[in-house]
């Protein structure tokens, strides 16, 4: 990975002293949307050095936590499932 990107993003999006986002539940980084919300574009590729950056999970996450039976915009998502910790267990089994 990258040093650069690791030290240009944020996990928070409301850092303004970077354009990059980092979404750890996701394990993805996009280049944030100056709309008022908290948008932003996925990015496949270091914008640095070019190196192809890891796979979202993004739907391997929707897929889990409907095998759980949540609906993500009405309920509470556990725990684990707001950060990498979800996936990291999974790889490590």
């Amino acid at each position: 990975m990258c040093e650069k990107i690791q030290l240009n993003s944020s996990t928070k999006y409301n850092n303004s002293d970077t354009g990059i986002v980092y979404v750890e539940k996701f394990d993805e980084y996009g280049v944030k949307i100056c709309d008022g919300a908290t948008s932003y574009v996925v990015i496949e590729f270091c914008p640095w050095c070019g190196k192809k950056l890891p796979n979202s999970k993004r739907e391997k996450w929707f897929d889990e936590i409907e095998k759980l039976g949540i609906e993500p915009w009405n309920e509470d998502i556990p725990e684990k499932y707001l950060t990498d910790k979800w996936y990291r267990e999974r790889a490590s089994h």
